[in-house]
Parts: structure tokens; sequence; C-alpha cells
């Protein structure tokens, strides 16, 4: 699956941006929240999530970059996220959120910075729908991709496999169509700049 970051998308025309990657292929759409906290950049909020359920003809993936999600999360929901991941790092209770997550309704998607263990991820795959594998350090856009991060999409596969678990391995940070190729073992593409940058159908089509 391909989900467009609307981090690299047209913010004074994002209606129009999501129903052309829509049409050009997407699976979701790919919504980067940040508090200017938890990473040094500040992105947008619930009342932007709202406005974007409301135009979305696809599932919206929000990735909460912010310090203790537990906080937030019902109203990121209510606000309509389809998924809503949170990180390993931004919580001291991951595992109570991530069921808090699912209690009201959503997907629950565990992440972690490049620099993080996988292992501390690896006991919350269980109460997890999705886990993120960020090939960058979270925070901002157009980042070149860590190669060195694509052991933990392996890893990730054969944790899943081994106990027989559901849960989507997605990849973001410097997606294109040669990094993609490295991982190809994921089962989502996270990409702003490779779509937003050029024809969406050719770069959706290219990703695939």
């Amino acid at each position: 699956m391909v989900a467009p970051s609307i981090l690299s998308a047209d913010f004074a025309n994002l209606e129009k941006e999501i129903h052309a990657v829509s049409q050009a292929g997407a699976d979701w759409i790919h919504v980067d929240v940040m508090d200017g906290r938890f990473v040094p950049n500040i992105t947008i909020g619930i009342p932007v999530v709202k406005s974007l359920k409301k135009v979305s003809p696809i599932p919206l993936d929000v990735h909460l970059m912010i310090e203790e999600p537990e906080r937030y999360i019902e109203d990121f929901i209510k606000a309509g996220s389809d998924y809503l991941t949170i990180h390993v790092e931004s919580t001291k209770d991951p595992a109570a959120v991530l069921k808090r997550i699912r209690e009201l309704g959503a997907k629950a998607g565990i992440t972690l910075r490049p620099g993080t263990s996988l292992d501390t991820v690896l006991p919350l795959l269980p109460l997890s729908d999705l886990v993120l594998v960020m090939t960058v350090e979270p925070g901002f856009g157009g980042q070149s991709f860590m190669a060195d991060q694509i052991a933990k999409i392996s890893r990730l596969r054969q944790e899943i496999s081994s106990k027989k678990l559901s849960c989507l391995i997605e990849v973001d940070g410097g997606i294109n169509a040669e990094t993609a190729k490295l991982c190809h073992e994921a089962d989502v593409f996270v990409a702003g700049s490779f779509v937003f940058g050029r024809d969406y159908k050719t770069a959706i089509a290219a990703l695939r």
C-alpha cells in the first residue's frame, strides 16, 4: 500500500491534493502531527485532521510525534483518525495507550526513532495493528533514507510471521522508487516529496 504524506503537499489546497492522490491510486493519507517538544517542529493538530476526514475518500493514517500522546488520542480519534500511531519513547506506558486506541475504535500503531532498539517495541506487537519503521529522524520532511534501518523491517517480518500476528509493517522516510525496493518486506510505503514532487499517478505506480 502507498500512503502519501501531506507534509509535502500544498497546504493551501489540501482538499484538492487529497482527492488528486486518491484518484492516482493512494491507499491511505499519512498525516504527521508534531508538537515542537517531542520533535523540533510544529505541524498540524486536531482541527485539521477533522477537516481532512470530511474530504478524504481513503483512511487517515495519523502519526503522533508528540509528548504524552495519551492526553490527545481520544480527540484525534473523534476527529477521524483511522490509524493512530504513537512513539514508544513518547509515553511511560505505551501498552496502555495502544489498548486505549483500540478501545476507542481506531487501529493502533507503534513506532520508534532510528536510534531506538527494536527490542523496545517487540513486546507491543500483539497490541498493535501497525508498526512504523522510521528511516529518517522524525521531525522534518525531505531527509535522506537511512539504509541501516532496513534490518528492523526484516526482523519485524520474522517476528510477525513466527508469532502469527496480523500487524502491518509501514516504512517512512526518504522513500522513493529505489529505496522502496530495499524495503520490500514492508506492507505500507509512506512517501512525501517523492509523490507530491511529480505526477502523482506515475509516482505511486513506481512505488508499487
